[in-house]
C-alpha cells in the first residue's frame, strides 16, 4: 500500500498569522524585485536609444528651437530685440556676388611662377594689310600648381685651410677650418627639414610611420618606420623637451587654466598589461589670445596625483569637465562646464521613449535653461571682460537662481537612476562649479576650448591606434605640445619645426635670452613661418 503524508496545517491563530506575514514578506520582496528589475528594464532602453542616436543621428550639439518652444517660458519677452526692424511686406531678391580681390588675397601669400605667351615675329603682322600689330591688352589665367614631395641628398662639404708659408718655414702650421651648422642628428641621414616633416606628417596630419615608409619608398629613398621612429625620438627627447619644460614655466604663471584627458593605449609598459589604458593629460592657456600654450602630459593612470604634480605652483581658475580627479588641488577654483550639462540634457530627451511625454517636457525644460545661457554667452563674444562681467551678473545669473529652483523641485519626481535622473544630479552636484564663471569676465562658460585642443590627439590615435612604448608615448606628448602651441600663436607647424631644428644645435640653450626668442609667441620669429591672418 502506498503511503500518503499530508501537510501540517496550521491550528492556531497565531500560525495563521505568522503565516500571513510570511506572506506579505514574500509579496514585498516580489514587488521590490519587480520595481528594481523594471528600472533595469528602462536604464537598458535609454542606453540602447542613445546608443542608436550616437551611432546613427547627427552629433551636432545644436538645439532645435521649434522643438522646444515650452508654455513655461515666456519667449516673448526672451526672444523680443526692440532694435530689430519691422520686416516690411516687400520681398527682396537678390544675388549673392563675389568680395572684389576675394581670390586674389586668397593667392598673395604664394609665389608666383609667370608663363608668357607672345606671337612671333612673323606673326605680328596683319592679315588684312600687311603691317605690324602692337601689343592692345593681356589676358590673365591664374592655376594652381602643385608641386609634390620629392627628396634630395645635401652633401655639407666643409673646407679645412692651411698656410703653406707656414708649412715651408714654421715648426706648426695653422689650420683654419670653415664654419659648418652642427647637425640636428649627429651620424645620421637626418636634416631639420627631414625630421620637421616626418613629425608634422604624424603629429599635425595624422600620418602613421608605416604609410609615411610607404611614401618615402615611392619618392625612392628606403627608410623603414625604425628610423623614422628613431629620428622622432631623438629630436623629442634632445631638443623639443627644452621647449616643454620651458612652456610649462610660462603656463603656470596664467591664472586661467583649461584641463581635460583622454585615453592612450601603450603596448610596453612595465609591469602593465598591453590592454591597459594609459592617460594623456591636457593643459592650456584661457581665452587670451597672445602667448598661447598648450601642453600634453602621459601618464600612466587617470589619477588625482597628475594634475596635482602637473600644476604645482599654479594659483587660479581651473576650467574642467565634471571629473572628481581635479579635486582638492591646493590654490585653484575649479569652473565647470555648460557644455557637459546641456549635452547630458540632450542626451537624456534622446534616451526617452515616445511614450514619457511628462518626462520629455521635463528635459526641453533643462535644455532650455542651457541654451539662454549660451544665449548670452554669444551676445557678450565680442565685449571686453569687464562688461562681459557685468552683462553675467545681470542677465545670467537670474537664469542661474531660476534653475536651480528648477533642479530643487524634479528631484522628487525622476527616477534617479534614469538618464534625466542623472542628469539632474549632475548639475546639482556640480553647481559651485558650473557657477564660478560668473567670478570673472574672462571665464568661459565651458571648458570647449580644451576639449577642442585635445581632439587633434583624438584623431591622430584613430589613425596609430597606440603607443608602442612609454618613451614613444612621452614623446608624443612632447611633439604634440609644440605643433598644437604653434598652431595656437600662428605658426605653420612645419616651417617652425624646421626652424627650430636648424637653430637649436648651434644656441646655447642654457642662455634664457637665446632660448626665448624660439619660443612660439616670440616677436623675433620671421614672418616667413607665421600663417597670415584671414581678413
Amino acid at each position: 500500500m502506498r503511503k500518503t503524508t499530508a501537510k501540517t496545517q496550521p491550528t492556531t491563530i497565531e500560525d495563521l498569522q505568522e503565516r500571513c506575514a510570511s506572506l506579505e514578506e514574500q509579496n514585498t520582496s516580489l514587488e521590490q524585485q519587480n520595481i528594481e528589475l523594471a528600472a533595469k528594464l528602462k536604464w537598458f532602453e535609454e542606453q540602447f536609444r542613445l546608443s542608436k542616436q550616437r551611432q546613427f543621428g547627427t552629433s551636432s550639439e545644436k538645439s532645435d528651437s521649434d522643438q522646444l518652444e515650452l508654455d513655461l517660458f515666456n519667449e516673448a519677452e526672451v526672444e523680443a530685440d526692440p532694435a530689430i526692424a519691422e520686416p516690411t511686406v516687400e520681398t527682396i531678391t537678390y544675388r549673392r556676388k563675389k568680395t572684389p580681390g576675394q581670390r586674389e588675397a586668397k593667392l598673395e601669400s604664394l609665389p608666383t611662377e609667370t608663363v608668357e605667351y607672345r606671337l612671333s615675329e612673323a606673326e605680328q603682322a596683319c592679315s588684312c594689310c600687311g603691317e605690324s600689330l602692337h601689343e592692345m591688352s593681356t589676358e590673365v589665367r591664374r592655376e594652381l600648381k602643385v608641386i609634390p614631395a620629392e627628396v634630395k641628398v645635401v652633401e655639407h662639404v666643409q673646407h679645412v685651410y692651411a698656410c703653406r708659408h707656414c708649412e715651408r718655414t714654421d715648426v706648426q702650421t695653422p689650420i683654419v677650418t670653415a664654419r659648418m651648422p652642427k647637425p640636428v642628428y649627429p651620424k645620421s641621414l637626418a636634416s631639420p627639414s627631414a625630421m620637421a616633416y616626418i613629425m608634422s606628417q604624424k603629429y599635425v596630419d595624422s600620418l602613421p610611420l608605416y604609410r609615411q615608409e610607404q611614401q618615402f619608398a615611392r619618392l625612392g629613398v628606403a627608410l623603414s618606420r625604425q628610423t623614422l621612429a628613431n629620428w622622432i625620438l631623438y629630436g623629442a627627447h634632445t631638443w623639443l623637451h627644452l621647449f616643454y619644460d620651458r612652456m610649462r614655466d610660462h603656463l603656470l604663471k596664467r591664472d586661467i587654466l583649461h584641463a581635460d584627458e583622454t585615453t592612450l593605449q601603450v603596448l610596453r609598459e612595465n609591469e602593465r598589461s598591453a590592454r591597459a589604458s594609459s592617460y594623456l593629460w591636457l593643459y592650456r592657456t584661457g581665452r587670451e589670445e597672445a602667448a598661447a600654450v598648450v601642453l600634453y602630459d602621459y601618464r600612466q593612470t587617470r589619477a588625482s596625483k597628475h594634475p596635482r604634480t602637473f600644476l604645482s605652483g599654479f594659483k587660479g581658475y581651473l576650467q574642467v569637465d565634471g571629473y572628481a580627479g581635479y579635486n582638492g588641488i591646493a590654490d585653484v577654483t575649479l569652473v565647470g562646464c555648460w557644455a557637459h550639462a546641456r549635452r547630458k540634457f540632450r542626451e537624456a530627451l534622446q534616451a526617452l521613449p515616445d511614450s514619457a511625454a511628462a518626462s520629455s517636457v521635463t528635459a526641453k525644460e533643462g535644455l532650455q535653461f542651457c541654451n539662454q545661457l549660451f544665449a548670452i554667452e554669444r551676445d557678450t563674444k565680442d565685449v571686453s571682460d569687464d562688461e562681459r562681467y557685468r552683462i553675467r551678473l545681470e542677465c545670467s545669473q537670474p537664469v542661474l537662481g531660476a534653475f536651480s529652483a528648477w533642479l530643487r523641485t524634479q528631484i522628487p519626481r525622476v527616477l534617479p537612476k534614469s538618464a534625466l535622473g542623472q542628469t539632474i544630479k549632475y548639475c546639482r552636484n556640480q553647481w559651485e562649479r558650473l557657477t564660478a564663471f560668473l567670478a570673472d569676465g574672462r571665464l568661459e562658460i565651458d571648458n570647449n576650448r580644451g576639449e577642442r585642443s585635445i581632439k587633434p590627439f583624438e584623431v591622430g590615435r584613430k589613425n596609430w591606434l597606440f603607443a608602442n612604448t612609454a618613451r614613444g608615448a612621452q614623446a608624443s606628448a612632447i611633439i604634440y605640445s609644440v605643433v598644437e602651441t604653434a598652431k595656437e600663436n600662428r605658426l605653420n607647424p612645419f616651417l617652425y619645426l624646421i626652424y627650430l631644428f636648424e637653430r637649436l644645435p648651434n644656441i646655447d640653450t642654457n642662455e634664457e635670452s637665446q632660448f626665448d626668442q624660439l619660443l612660439p609667441w616670440s616677436p623675433a620669429l620671421p614672418d616667413t613661418i607665421r600663417v597670415k591672418k584671414d581678413n
